[in-house]
């Protein structure tokens, strides 16, 4: 299953949708907030998230909320858990940790989207900087992201055209 957002598709196949949650981190300034959209676009992402409170669920999104997130409680496993049990849905990753680590992990692992916090600057009060990316940052996670997605091809084995000059360099030829 696929689920179309604006002119994007999400789930298998389609390329990993990154969304840079906003939530709080604008600190009630509407032009922080514009400033943490323009920067999150800057940075590849697909969409920006507000905090709301009566949402249309579209996907599933695997979370551990502790700000910010051990890597040993992010339990990414989770995520292939999930995707068994709701055949079809596409299933994702909500990312409270420090680094861009664990979110590449969970692509790795098939998240079809990855929501992760931005901010303009980590060490402002409230408890989603500590946890969020400064822009530079959500930018190299981004370019990381598609470079994993790009990775991960199709699963079917296969000789690429690149592999063919050491191929033939390399074959044996029974005697």
């Amino acid at each position: 299953m696929t689920v179309q957002i604006g002119t994007s598709e999400l789930g298998d196949g389609a390329p990993v949708y990154v969304i840079a949650e906003i939530g709080l981190n604008h600190n009630g300034s509407v032009d922080t907030a514009i400033q943490l959209i323009d920067v999150a676009a800057d940075a590849g992402a697909q969409a920006v998230k507000f905090q709301k409170r009566s949402p249309v669920i579209s996907v599933i999104l695997h979370a551990t909320s502790r700000y910010p997130l051990p890597a040993e409680e992010a339990n990414l496993r989770t995520i292939t858990t999930l995707q068994n049990r709701y055949p079809g849905v596409p299933i994702s990753y909500s990312s409270h940790e420090c680094g861009p680590q664990i979110s590449i992990a969970a692509v790795a692992l098939g998240a079809n989207v990855v929501e992760r916090q931005i901010t303009l600057d980590r060490t402002l009060w409230g408890s989603d900087h500590a946890a969020s990316l400064e822009p530079r940052r959500f930018e190299h996670l981004v370019r990381d992201i598609r470079i994993i997605g790009q990775a991960l091809g199709d699963g079917v084995k296969r000789v690429f055209p690149g592999e063919l000059t050491a191929l033939a360099k390399l074959r044996r030829v029974p005697v």
